[in-house]
C-alpha cells in the first residue's frame, strides 16, 4: 500500500502540470450524464431521473479508466522495459495513475456537479448515498481490471484504443448511461443487469437515487463480487499471455 500511495502522489503531482488537459477529460466523462439528464427529464418528467443521473455523473467521475492512454502507450513506445525491472508487480504504476487521475476527476468535477444540482435540486436522500459508496468502489474496481484487460492487447497489436472503445461503448449502451436499465426493453433488461457493464456504472447510481429495494440492491452487489472475481483472473490470465509474447518478441 506504502508503494502504491507512492505512485499516487507521483502522479497527482505530474498531472498537476497537465491540470488544463484534465478539465478537459472531466468535461468528456459530464457530457452523457448531462445530455441523459436534459433529454430523459423532458421525455419522462414523472420518473424524476434527475436523481439517477446526477448520481451516474458522479460515479462516472469516480470510475473513468484511461489505460489505453496510459499503459497501452507506454508499450508502444517502449518505456514498459523499465517496469519490468521493478521490484513490484508493474500493475501498481498503471493503478496509482489510474487512481491519481480520478482524484483529479473528483477535483475538477465537483464545481460541475455543484452547478448541476442548483440547476436541477436532487432528491436524494443520504441513506441511499451512503448504501451507493460500496458500489461505487466496486464499480471502480471492476472498471480498472475491465480497461486494464483490454489495454493489455497492446501486447499484440497496435489498435489498444479500438479494443478499449469498444469496451467503453458496450459500458454505454448496458451500463445505464445511454438510457437506465429500468428503461430498456424486457427482453434486454435481465442481460443488462446481469452483465458486468452495469456493475461498472448504473448499479451504484441507481442505488443513490433509491431506484432499487433490498433484494435488488443484494442482487446486484452479488454481481459486483462476482464479476470483480471474473476480472481478476481475466486480467491476470491475459497478463501472463501479453507477457511471455512481449519478452519473447521485444526481448
Amino acid at each position: 500500500m506504502r508503494l502504491l500511495g507512492g505512485y499516487v502522489r507521483r502522479y497527482f503531482l505530474q498531472w498537476l502540470a497537465w491540470r488544463s488537459f484534465a478539465l478537459t477529460l472531466v468535461a468528456n466523462q459530464a457530457v452523457t450524464p448531462l445530455v441523459g439528464l436534459a433529454v430523459w427529464s423532458t421525455v419522462l418528467p414523472e420518473r424524476r431521473l434527475s436523481d439517477y443521473f446526477i448520481a451516474l455523473l458522479f460515479v462516472r467521475l469516480l470510475t473513468s479508466s484511461y489505460e489505453n492512454h496510459t499503459f497501452s502507450e507506454w508499450v508502444y513506445q517502449g518505456g514498459f522495459c523499465d517496469d519490468l525491472l521493478l521490484p513490484h508487480p508493474p500493475v501498481l504504476v498503471t493503478l496509482g495513475e489510474n487512481i491519481a487521475i480520478r482524484i483529479w476527476h473528483i477535483i475538477i468535477g465537483l464545481p460541475i456537479v455543484a452547478a448541476v444540482v442548483l440547476f436541477a435540486p436532487p432528491s436524494l436522500r443520504w441513506q441511499d448515498v451512503a448504501l451507493a459508496l460500496p458500489a461505487v468502489v466496486l464499480a471502480a474496481a471492476i472498471r480498472f481490471l475491465f480497461t486494464y484487460a483490454l489495454a493489455l492487447s497492446a501486447f499484440w497489436i497496435e489498435r489498444a484504443h479500438s479494443v478499449v472503445g469498444l469496451g467503453s461503448t458496450l459500458i454505454f449502451l448496458l451500463g445505464g448511461e445511454a438510457a437506465p436499465i429500468a428503461l430498456l426493453p424486457d427482453a434486454v433488461r435481465p442481460w443488462a443487469e446481469a452483465l458486468p457493464f452495469r456493475a461498472m456504472l448504473g448499479f451504484p447510481a441507481e442505488i443513490a437515487a433509491g431506484e432499487l429495494n433490498g433484494a435488488a440492491v443484494g442482487m446486484g452487489y452479488l454481481w459486483q463480487v462476482i464479476w470483480l472475481a471474473v476480472m481478476v483472473v481475466a486480467a491476470q490470465a491475459v497478463w501472463r499471455a501479453g507477457i511471455r509474447r512481449y519478452t519473447v518478441v521485444g526481448g
